[in-house]
């Protein structure tokens, strides 16, 4: 029976795959709870450290969670059991249950949030779409890349849907449904900020979550100018935009996760259980679209 290793030794290999040096410098990465010293034999991956997932935690005898986003991302002046923050600190101790994030330094990790999003939405060929300064090739926030065979926007935006986890948002487009596409840029999480980056690569496509109103206004205009000074029908202006939940497209990462600490552990001739959470934290619960026609 191969032995297990300690917690040490495993944050040591998540922050060798996740340095914290390349989170941003708000965030809130690492070790949150735990003993160092204590062994690992259980890990379970997912997007939020929410209540329902800490729960899961507890009930499957995890000894260490791995989640996406910080439990203490902005300050607490307490973790009194009965505050939202505290309680789940509390569950956490008292199950034996240790707590690690890795944030934006899993969005720009070689094998991260986006190279993951872009695997499982079939890109190939890809590469950073913003590459980290002076880091080593692949890594750097979101990828580029194109389609193994071209299609069309619609049937690539039911192919996100069908990829992604579902979930009420769904999947929101801007773009003439027919037209042709073949190359594309995603970003997991929250991606509006980076849309300057989107039309500066060149791609057909962008997908990304958290889109805003303006954003996505000024994106459209802007595309609809650049198609027009190519002598191309404004609504053929790119990059057209996909919009996802941001929890649905950071939850691929979890099983490229999970299988890097399975690999990187052999080394060390030491395993742990693994298992990537199924809980859906997406906070929003329903959509209700208008009956009848879009208004013009």
């Amino acid at each position: 029976m191969s032995q297990a290793p300690s917690l040490a030794r495993v944050v040591a290999l998540l922050e060798a795959r996740y340095p914290p040096s390349t989170a941003e410098d708000w965030d809130a990465v690492g070790l949150v709870t735990g003993d160092p010293a204590a062994p690992v034999r259980k890990v379970l991956f997912a997007v939020d450290p929410v209540a329902a997932v800490i729960a899961e935690a507890a009930a499957w005898g995890a000894d260490l969670l791995v989640t996406h986003h910080p439990l203490l991302l902005r300050g607490v002046h307490s973790v009194a059991a009965g505050t939202l923050k505290g309680q789940a600190v509390h569950t956490l101790i008292t199950s034996g249950c240790a707590l690690f994030a890795a944030h934006t330094n899993a969005d720009a990790a070689e094998r991260g949030v986006a190279a993951a999003l872009a695997a499982v939405l079939g890109l190939v060929e890809t590469a950073p779409l913003e590459p980290a300064p002076g880091a080593a090739p692949g890594v750097g926030l979101g990828r580029v890349g194109r389609l193994a065979r071209p299609t069309t926007l619609g049937a690539f935006a039911a192919h996100v849907a069908a990829a992604l986890p579902e979930t009420a948002q769904g999947i929101r487009v801007a773009g003439d449904l027919d037209a042709q596409v073949s190359t594309v840029a995603v970003l997991g999480g929250s991606g509006d900020s980076h849309l300057g980056a989107a039309r500066a690569s060149g791609v057909d496509v962008y997908v990304t979550s958290d889109l805003k109103h303006h954003g996505v206004s000024d994106a459209r205009e802007q595309a609809a100018l650049d198609a027009a000074a190519d002598g191309r029908p404004a609504r053929d202006g790119r990059p057209f935009l996909i919009d996802t939940a941001h929890f649905a497209s950071e939850w691929p990462w979890l099983a490229y996760a999970a299988a890097d600490l399975v690999h990187d552990l052999a080394t060390d001739g030491t395993t742990v259980e693994t298992r990537v959470s199924t809980v859906t934290t997406d906070p929003w619960t329903a959509r209700f679209a208008r009956p009848g026609p879009t208004p013009a």
